[in-house]
């Protein structure tokens, strides 16, 4: 027999299939229901706890519901605003729900879940959801058809409805597993993960009636050191509360993406509370959080990834039909194109990044990367000895001058890291080779004129100071000759090939007086003050290493 209707007739147990149980902390319920105050064009969203008794109660001032709406759309398990009404709010808000199954974990985080809505102008309409009722529905495979919402108590709204003229208020009683967050530890969080209500400032969201601001992030932004800045992203958490940041570093991605990484003066400074969660690099998609410490899928296994936290937007990850997001609302689903290719991107930027940060960190005088391969151990403790250096000449807090003197050490750190591993290469060199010759022997005699000259000059200069100690630990005549001299008396000639050491030697000279009178070397002077040492360095470890 054809024609005879069949219908579907789905068991209450899909319920705990589709998500009842996969939402796994307090703030993921928040997040749901802030998410729908959003997408209903609410522009506040009060939160109201009660640890003593156990009870949440929220309640936002957006569009509301009809007795229609209230059936057909908030008890309709998948039904989702997409379908009828486009990505956007009749607002203009870019809606944050998709699936329309986030609303299970509103209703069944409590033993009994009250909700109460209306539009502007009519009655409220609502139920009562009782779990234990509803588990025992799903335990005796009862239909959705046959299962009916309770009445709610209405005296339970009685405080939430004054001035209320339209929107949605949602009683929890007996929360699962307690309210065991503090006020502070939940505004942090709030603060931190639904970043949608700071890009409106038509929506705000209130716990106790305290709006909650960037000012919770106050703690973690003042222990801000550094900030990479993706795509020129304006945020008024960067600009207003960071404000102890040494510096901020463009950097730039593919046009889809916003955001910053930023870095704490120690891991511990991530720390959200006293819990110990901390916070990471995460996903924003039209302002709400996709994912947590999205590092996590690009690990380095560097030491700078402990310091870094930060939000990375990307909008036009929800921009089709293709749904990217899992089916807990937590994450992305790893096999998404989109997804893919941002990562990609990611771990480049990530990685210019970290090398930075080592830079940065030893710059202002911090400890940095060790097992950043691509600086060597001469460069590194070339900078640890600028810093112990500046150290010295730092001033008190007190004098009100310290951070005028850091910046300025800041300023030379450079040029001190580099004149600090020069000179210790010529230091060095120059010794050798002065054991060199002493060793074979050689005849000092071709420079006799200068070393008396020199020791005229030395003569004169201590009486006209009235110095009377002596300055040398040597009074060897060697050690009144510089790498010029000695490399004319060390010197081999290759065969009757014209030896360069001389003339590297010349070009050398000229770039190394000016270091050695403190003065900063332009970049062109350091990459040729470099190149010609390492001729002349590799030249004479050929000669030293000859019998």
């Amino acid at each position: 027999m054809q024609n005879n209707k069949f219908k579907f007739n789905i068991s209450l147990s899909v319920l705990n299939h589709l998500g009842r149980n996969l939402y796994r902390s307090f703030a993921t319920v928040l997040g749901e229901a802030i998410s729908n105050a959003w997408d209903a064009d609410a522009h506040n969203v009060y939160i109201y706890l009660d640890q003593e008794k156990n009870t949440l109660c929220i309640k936002d001032d957006g569009v509301g519901m009809t007795t229609k709406d209230f059936q057909d759309k908030f008890l309709k398990i998948g039904y989702s605003k997409r379908t009828t009404g486009g990505y956007k709010s009749p607002q203009g808000r870019s809606y944050i729900g998709r699936k329309g199954i986030g609303k299970l974990a509103l209703l069944s985080c409590a033993k009994k879940i009250s909700i109460i809505s209306k539009i502007e102008g009519a009655e409220y309409v609502g139920g009562m959801i009782d779990n234990t009722g509803l588990d025992k529905a799903i335990k005796d495979d009862v239909s959705s058809h046959d299962y009916a919402l309770n009445n709610y108590d209405d005296s339970l709204f009685k405080q939430y409805k004054e001035g209320h003229n339209k929107g949605t208020i949602i009683y929890f009683e007996e929360i699962k597993d307690g309210i065991n967050n503090s006020e502070d530890f939940l505004k942090k969080i709030i603060a931190l993960y639904f970043r949608f209500s700071l890009l409106d400032s038509s929506f705000n969201i209130f716990l106790n009636d305290d709006k909650i601001t960037l000012e919770s992030l106050k703690v973690i932004a003042d222990k801000t050191q550094f900030v990479w800045n993706i795509n020129d992203f304006v945020d008024p958490y960067l600009s207003n509360f960071c404000v102890n940041v040494k510096e901020t570093i463009p950097m730039t991605m593919s046009k889809d993406f916003g955001g910053f990484i930023a870095s704490v003066k120690k891991p511990k400074d991530r720390n959200i509370h006293s819990t110990g969660e901390r916070v990471g690099v995460d996903l924003f998609v039209n302002g709400r959080l996709r994912e947590t410490d999205i590092l996590k899928h690009i690990p380095s296994a560097r030491v700078p990834e402990s310091y870094l936290y930060g939000q990375i937007h990307f909008n036009t990850l929800d921009g089709s039909d293709v749904d990217p997001f899992t089916s807990s609302r937590e994450g992305v689903l790893s096999d998404d194109e989109r997804y893919k290719k941002f990562l990609k991107e990611l771990k480049g930027v990530t990685s210019k990044i970290i090398d930075q940060w080592d830079e940065l960190r030893e710059k202002y005088k911090e400890d940095g990367d060790p097992e950043n391969t691509r600086r060597t151990l001469k460069e590194r403790k070339a900078g640890e000895l600028a810093n112990a250096v500046f150290e010295e000449f730092i001033p008190t807090e007190e004098s009100g001058q310290k951070n005028k003197v850091d910046q300025w050490c800041g300023d030379l750190f450079e040029d001190a890291k580099f004149n600090f591993e020069s000179y210790a290469d010529c230091f060095v060199s120059e010794n050798l080779v002065r054991k060199y010759i002493s060793t074979k022997g050689m005849s000092l005699s071709p420079k006799q004129g200068v070393i008396d000259g020199y020791k005229i000059q030395e003569t004169e200069g201590k009486r006209t100071s009235n110095l009377t100690i002596d300055i040398r630990q040597s009074n060897n005549e060697i050690f009144y000759l510089d790498m010029k001299d000695l490399v004319e008396l060390a010197h081999v000639p290759n065969d009757g090939h014209p030896d360069t050491l001389l003339t590297d030697e010349k070009q050398f000279s000229v770039i190394r007086n000016a270091l050695m009178h403190t003065a900063a070397l332009t970049k062109e002077a350091k990459r040729k003050l470099t190149t010609v040492y390492d001729n002349i360095k590799g030249k004479i470890k050929n000669f030293l290493s000859q019998p």
